[in-house]
């Protein structure tokens, strides 16, 4: 397959202009991100059936051609696990493809695990097997080696008719609607804005930590965030999380005590005095003030024999779909569904991913009298 290196708007615009005339669009990138809280991206590759391309973003000022093809609802834009692809999309673009399919969430429907791999697929579904050994290179470097530029442009080369196999085969199995459903949700999920002030609870180990002791968290927590945002730097280059739970829990007001504590040199150097300012703030909260204690599932009376019995339900669904048991409802699912009755109330909003879409008329009239007993 021959493919072009795209560095001007002018030549993307024709690219895209063409490719808004197909029904499918395959789509891969290519980034970077060591210490930076956001993808550096560094290569995006197009392929619509009759024109690869490689379209180099360090190269074109204006990508708003390819933003346009990305928010284009008449184009199926087709990608491979693409979760990372989206943050990309997201953070550059301020969009994300859509409708979009996912080549890994269609495999996951055929009763493949739902991380399969995109070399493990082309190998079974196109007899090829590509090479991997530019799967961590820079793609950052100009010029990029021939080596690179192959291993970018297979990738959404054989993307085409993986896709086209698997779309035949999910459609045979009448489970086109499903795998649309499964797309669509990962879309929304990805366009949700968590709340800041609830970044706190991404800590390993908040439960641990009382009511006064997580408003020391929660305002660190958010602090971390920003200052990351703001810099564009990884969260644990900021802080690491440890010793923000380390805080947290010995509310720490001094500089040694960091130190003892084994809190990094950088850390206390940079951000000492800001840590030792947050402690001292929320001291000055009211208890009204301190967020709300928090549980575990796993403490709570009954908590393994319902999720045996759910498991238990899973598995005869297993049975009679050829699903893989941790697509059909992993443990962060079956929790979500637990929380939704045992800390929610059954509330609407609440409503878990056991219980939507494709997965309701499998698993409702099974495992609802279970969580209602």
């Amino acid at each position: 397959m021959k493919f072009e290196i795209v560095t001007t708007t002018d030549r993307l615009d024709i690219i895209c202009m063409h490719a808004r005339q197909q029904k499918h669009v395959m789509l891969d990138t290519e980034f970077v991100r060591t210490r930076t809280l956001f993808p550096k991206l560094g290569l995006i590759q197009l392929f619509d059936g009759k024109h690869l391309a490689l379209i180099d973003p360090l190269a074109i000022p204006d990508l708003s051609p390819l933003w346009a093809l990305l928010e284009d609802e008449g184009v199926i834009k087709v990608l491979h696990a693409c979760g990372e692809d989206l943050e990309v999309f997201q953070h550059h673009a301020g969009c994300i493809p859509k409708p979009m399919l996912d080549t890994q969430i269609m495999a996951a429907f055929l009763g493949h695990g739902i991380s399969t791999g995109f070399g493990a697929l082309v190998s079974e579904y196109v007899g090829v097997d590509l090479e991997k050994g530019e799967a961590r290179t820079n793609w950052l470097a100009r010029p990029l080696t021939d080596n690179q530029l192959d291993y970018a442009a297979a990738d959404v080369e054989y993307l085409l008719p993986l896709f086209e196999t698997l779309l035949d085969k999910v459609i045979e199995k009448e489970w086109l609607d499903a795998v649309e459903l499964e797309c669509n949700s990962l879309v929304e999920k990805r366009l949700k804005h968590r709340d800041i002030n609830l970044a706190y609870l991404d800590i390993k180990n908040v439960w641990q930590l009382t009511p006064k002791q997580l408003a020391v968290l929660q305002i660190a927590a958010k602090w971390r965030v920003e200052e990351a945002r703001k810099r564009d730097i990884a969260l644990n280059f900021i802080v690491k999380e440890f010793n923000l739970w380390k805080l947290a829990f010995h509310h720490i007001k001094s500089k040694a005590k960091m130190s003892s504590e084994g809190f990094e040199p950088m850390e206390i150097h940079h951000h000492g005095a800001r840590m030792i300012k947050m402690v001292l703030d929320a001291e000055r909260l009211s208890e009204d003030q301190y967020p709300q204690p928090l549980s575990r599932l796993v403490d709570y009376p009954g908590y393994k024999q319902l999720v045996k019995v759910i498991k238990d339900q899973v598995t005869e669904v297993e049975k009679e779909t050829g699903l893989a048991p941790e697509f059909l409802a992993s443990k962060k699912q079956i929790n979500q569904l637990i929380s939704w009755a045992w800390k929610h109330d059954f509330a609407e909003e609440k409503q878990p991913d056991m219980l939507k879409t494709w997965r309701q008329p499998l698993f409702e009239a099974r495992v609802l009298p279970l969580i209602k007993k």
